[in-house]
């Protein structure tokens, strides 16, 4: 049975139905899939360093995480977050167990960028496969928060949608990333248009000319990441339509899906 990892975007959590996590309890049920969910928090942590009077600084569209801002990362997604997701999923009925990059050695990191511009920002350098294999083994499903660690102990906060990249690469999964959009939009003869499917080569053009901006960009970024690391496949869809997800992993067109130049020219031959 295959893994589907699910990455919860911190924007539309909160308006994501009952109805989505019990299509992830179902699927876990079933055993079409193994649901494996990460999440973000952007907006929650935004709020609380807001509360707090500690400024947000962005670089390159990143948070600067200063040790001030890592406290309040940590708190609002290995806290308030991730257990908001289990108590969702157990209310769903099922069996949930969250936990953060750091426990059981998870998710392994090291700096995003060398030098100190963006603080305390990591990327993933190694997924414990191991211990994901051995939670689901138990019938939970596991809900990661994409905090980090390297070797000396030292946290990092990771952009939610690399480190479900990274895990979905690690685990030869789909990469299903929920958000509050049907997909990646763009204008075509004067309107607004969700594309069907994208290859890498014509999502570098949209990123480019700008079709695609904002937080969207780290979506379709990690999309490309997941592909190329060996990921099967890539969606970006609307967790907010009913069966969204069910569709998704029966094999459905939803959203946007995101498939190497081989595989789109084998399916329009």
């Amino acid at each position: 049975m295959a893994f589907l990892v699910i990455k919860c975007g911190g924007s539309v959590l909160d308006r994501l139905p009952g109805a989505f996590f019990e299509d992830v309890l179902a699927l876990h049920k079933e055993g079409s899939a193994r649901p494996v969910i990460v999440h973000g928090g952007g907006p929650k942590i935004t709020d609380l360093l807001n509360k707090l009077q500690i400024p947000s600084v962005f670089h390159d569209g990143m948070r600067v995480t200063t040790p001030a801002v890592l406290d309040v990362v940590e708190m609002v997604l290995n806290g308030t977050i991730n257990k908001a997701i289990v108590s969702r999923l157990t209310a769903a009925g099922g069996r949930a167990i969250g936990l953060s990059g750091i426990d059981g050695c998870l998710l392994s990191a090291e700096p995003f960028q060398s030098g100190e511009p963006l603080g305390a920002v990591g990327r993933v350098a190694a997924v414990n496969t191991d211990l994901v294999h051995s939670l689901v083994d138990l019938g939970y499903i596991p809900v990661i928060s994409p905090i980090a660690a390297d070797g000396s102990g030292r946290h990092f906060n990771v952009n939610g949608d690399m480190a479900a990249a990274a895990l979905a690469a690690a685990l030869d999964a789909p990469l299903c990333l929920v958000s509050d959009v049907p997909g990646i939009i763009v204008e075509k003869n004067g309107r607004q248009t969700v594309l069907e499917t994208a290859t890498p080569a014509l999502l570098e053009r949209l990123i480019a000319s700008q079709a695609i901006t904002g937080g969207m960009v780290a979506k379709v970024r990690a999309a490309l990441e997941s592909l190329d690391c060996g990921a099967r496949a890539a969606v970006i869809m609307d967790g907010r339509r009913p069966g969204a997800l069910l569709d998704f992993a029966n094999g459905l067109s939803v959203g946007t899906r995101i498939q190497r130049e081989v595989e789109a020219e084998s399916h329009a031959s």
